[in-house]
């Protein structure tokens, strides 16, 4: 049976990581400046490889790609003074908790008129990744200090390519999860939605699985004059494209949350000319495990319709993507009332309706009890109002001192309650 002795909680840890807060904005100020897209980030991993050797916790580097696992372990722990976590011993019935950030940025040009915009054109952290590393990196120096007041290891999970092509998966393949094996894993979101000062977390469903789809229309060309030659390609996209819209609104039960967008089409080839062929690109988002494996087939009988009326044909690929991230009941109201301690009771909602947004942490999730929860970064005098992958997007950067806290208080809280 694991325990705690008298180490710091509630509003005594968020003092602790206030006191770091210069630190961690100093971290993600210059991960800002230089972002770096998924799989490619290796600058970053080899920051918070020497970050966390700094504090003598011992790194696997490379994980699943270019992610970065850190191992502290607390008192008595087996091979408390390994370098190279992937080589300890496995302690058996040790229990170990994970707390997770990703690195990655996004194909975005930062418009920001900020000392610590983006130096790379056309990337920027549009979703706060860079954050999430620096309130992790903050979390592990807490964790450091505190190693004596814990038995029990707590593994930090840098992962890439969170924004495609994922890397929770090639983590996960990679062992991850194992040697020592995680009983739970935490992770925090930062959510300018919300203002600073304010938890947003619930058990169940909280974020879609995110697929997409690829639609080919195949008609067939002639001149602009001459329409009734030809099978216009792009007349018959647009009719799929108002078709598909019945999907959600006509086809599936209206209680089942579902989003299907089309997010590109490319076709034709000047203005005079009848088009013979389009592509379109879309997602699909959904709560349910059942209108997922349901919905492909409404889409394709949906243009199968569009297309014999048209005499065109249409080919849709349907990709599978991100599953559903659903949050672990139990581990979700321990984060609750951690985080009412730590703020107030008027600081906590749990009344949250899901977002249709994908995350792949949700990876994680099949395979450990956890929960992801929002940290309110909202703050418009700091600019900090614009939604996450928007090209002026930032947050307040005081709320990272509250996620590096909450992270710290609720893995311990895992440890003491085995």
């Amino acid at each position: 049976m694991t325990s705690v002795r008298g180490r710091p909680k509630g509003r005594a840890l968020l003092e602790m990581a206030r006191a770091l807060l210069p630190q961690m904005v100093a971290v993600r100020r210059d991960l800002h400046m230089n972002p770096e897209l998924g799989g490619e980030e290796r600058r970053t991993a080899g920051m918070v490889a020497s970050k966390l050797c700094e504090l003598g916790i011992g790194v696997q580097e490379g994980v699943g790609g270019t992610g970065v696992v850190g191992l502290i372990r607390g008192r008595g722990a087996a091979s408390a003074g390994s370098a190279d976590p992937s080589r300890d011993r496995d302690p058996g019935p040790e229990h170990c908790v994970a707390l997770r950030a990703d690195m990655d940025a996004l194909p975005i040009d930062d418009r920001k008129d900020v000392d610590y915009r983006s130096r790379v054109p056309g990337v920027m952290h549009a979703c706060g990744h860079d954050g999430h590393v620096a309130m992790l990196l903050g979390a592990a120096k807490l964790l450091a200090s505190l190693a004596g007041e814990f038995s029990g290891c707590v593994k930090l999970i840098f992962q890439p390519a969170e924004e495609g092509p994922g890397g929770a998966a090639p983590m996960i393949r990679d062992g991850v999860l194992s040697n020592p094996n995680v009983s739970a894993v935490v992770a925090a979101h930062l959510w300018p939605d919300l203002p600073t000062g304010v938890i947003a977390v619930k058990g169940g469903p909280v974020m879609a699985a995110a697929d997409s789809i690829t639609i080919t229309v195949t008609g067939e060309g002639g001149h602009g004059a001459a329409p009734h030659r030809s099978c216009d390609a792009i007349v018959v996209a647009a009719q799929a494209i108002m078709a598909l819209q019945t999907v959600v609104s006509r086809q599936v039960n209206p209680v089942d949350p579902l989003v299907l967008t089309i997010g590109t089409i490319c076709g034709g080839y000047r203005h005079n000319v009848i088009a013979d062929q389009v592509t379109m690109t879309g997602t699909v988002r959904t709560l349910s495990p059942t209108l997922r494996r349901t919905v492909p087939d409404v889409i394709r009988r949906t243009l199968e319709g569009i297309a014999r009326s048209a005499g065109a044909e249409i080919e849709c690929a349907y990709s599978p993507g991100y599953p559903p991230l659903v949050n672990d009941e139990r581990v979700a109201a321990l984060v609750a009332d951690s985080a009412r301690k730590m703020l107030g009771k008027r600081h906590v909602i749990e009344d949250v309706e899901p977002s249709m947004g994908g995350e792949d942490f949700a990876y994680f999730l099949e395979q450990v009890p956890g929960a992801m929860f929002m940290l309110g970064a909202g703050n418009p005098e700091k600019g900090a109002c614009h939604p996450a992958h928007h090209p002026k997007f930032d947050f307040d950067e005081d709320a990272m001192a509250i996620g590096a806290a909450l992270m710290v208080d609720v893995a311990l809280e895992l440890l003491e309650r085995r």
